[in-house]
């Protein structure tokens, strides 16, 4: 039996009608930031951004005008713009990892609530401090675990929860990066040296580590993985290539990671760069940005450390166990589950989902249908959910409306920092 079930964020989310719309700064206006904040966009009514603060002076003017916010309020530092007296409801921050926490614990200190763009730190300790902070001031912080507001995994997480396949016993989950997202941001991008920013089973895959936790509801008790840098290094370099793909390399027209052809201005991976808004310079800049950012250079040839592929084994409560697999080496993406109980089985994508019944044989296909429009579709409608649920918490000072405080995100961080110890350690780690 088929199914086809339509999500349509705009009418689910119209009766939400606040007195008046909270307010917010966010800190960071690049690619997240302005997901996040074009929901004032979308719901005026809800939602209005005051300020920004960015260092990229054409981010910055770009979210200024797109918001219409005063200079006044436009910074490009947080902390000239927490020095001033607050001025807005709350903040969200969607700088770098590693500058997360402290602009969070002064705005907390200060009496903001927060949304932070996971993961919520680099390091253990200073997660725990954020979560002490937060209690201590009694502000809400929701986490940007986007999957958990997609209607594919809430509809999977109601299957379990409503006895659909009995007791559950397993998860396989499989997270495939496609290899181009992987060349673009853990080998020449932002996060491709983990001992600089963030090691990629954090950056990348605590969502999924969430999602895991999320769906068995049970604490988790042990763990062991297994993963390594193997293709993107020196020695694979092919014969005739260069630093740059833009100096002559001899094999840069059949190589699947040049960057003339990833980060062409038609490109979808070329948002990194900030195009001048005349056309005519856009071949100059765009030939400059090859000769003089990492995005530039060979992908053989950059100092990155991040595993191109990850396998974890979880245990946790009650006999449940849960296999976590992140591969570089896939043309696609989209996380596929297979959720295993005494009574049943799922397997999804994240678009559709088969759910078979042992006790009547019946095999139900649902396929999810998020409704398009622009970035909201993006996660699996999981983007706006979030804001829009954040926005309700903040709105009614009622931090249970939240499914990714940061209470329940600190258990599936605190996952893949164990997650890369065994990695390191290569060995098992118990609870």
């Amino acid at each position: 039996m088929n199914h086809n079930e339509k999500y349509d964020f705009k009418k689910n989310n119209a009766n939400f009608k606040p007195k008046k719309p909270i307010t917010v700064i966010t800190i960071g206006a690049g690619a997240r930031g302005n997901i996040y904040s074009d929901y004032a966009l979308k719901f005026p009514n809800q939602m209005k951004i005051v300020g920004v603060v960015e260092p990229n002076p054409i981010r910055n003017q770009r979210f200024s005008k797109k918001h219409n916010i005063p200079n006044i309020d436009c910074f490009k530092l947080w902390k000239i713009a927490l020095k001033k007296p607050k001025f807005a409801d709350a903040v969200i921050i969607s700088t770098p990892d590693n500058l997360h926490y402290e602009p969070c614990m002064l705005a907390l200190e200060m009496g903001y609530d927060v949304l932070i763009e996971k993961p919520v730190s680099p390091t253990e300790e200073e997660c725990q401090n954020i979560l002490a902070q937060a209690k201590k001031t009694g502000r809400i912080v929701a986490v940007c675990h986007v999957l958990r507001y997609a209607p594919y995994f809430i509809e999977l997480k109601r299957l379990i929860a409503s006895g659909a396949i009995g007791e559950l016993i397993s998860i396989n989950h499989f997270e495939p990066i496609e290899h181009i997202h992987m060349s673009h941001s853990y080998v020449r991008g932002n996060w491709h040296n983990s001992k600089k920013t963030t090691p990629i089973i954090l950056a990348k895959s605590c969502h999924d580590m969430d999602i895991l936790r999320w769906l068995i509801n049970k604490p988790f008790k042990s763990i062991a993985s297994y993963g390594d840098l193997k293709w993107f290094k020196k020695e694979n370099a092919p014969e005739g290539s260069t630093n740059r793909c833009i100096e002559g390399c001899k094999v840069e027209a059949t190589c699947p990671y040049s960057a003339m052809k990833i980060y062409n201005k038609k490109g979808i991976w070329n948002y990194v760069f900030d195009f001048p808004e005349d056309e005519l310079t856009h071949e100059d800049f765009f030939k400059e940005q090859l000769k003089t950012t990492d995005y530039g250079r060979c992908v053989y040839k950059m100092d990155n450390d991040q595993p191109d592929h990850y396998v974890t084994s979880m245990a946790f409560e009650d006999g449940i166990t849960a296999n976590f697999a992140m591969e570089a080496f896939t043309g696609y993406h989209g996380r596929q589950t297979r959720i295993m109980g005494a009574m049943g089985d799922i397997v999804g994508d994240m678009e559709t989902f088969t759910h078979t019944d042992f006790r009547t044989g019946k095999i139900t296909t649902k396929k999810i249908i998020v409704a398009d429009s622009e970035q909201y579709v993006s996660h699996g409608g999981g983007d706006a959910a979030l804001v829009a649920d954040w926005v309700r918490a903040v709105s009614e000072q009622d931090a249970s409306l939240l499914s990714s405080t940061i209470d329940v995100s600190i258990e599936s961080h605190i996952m893949c920092f164990l997650s890369e110890k065994s990695r390191l350690e290569k060995r098992m780690i118990q609870v």
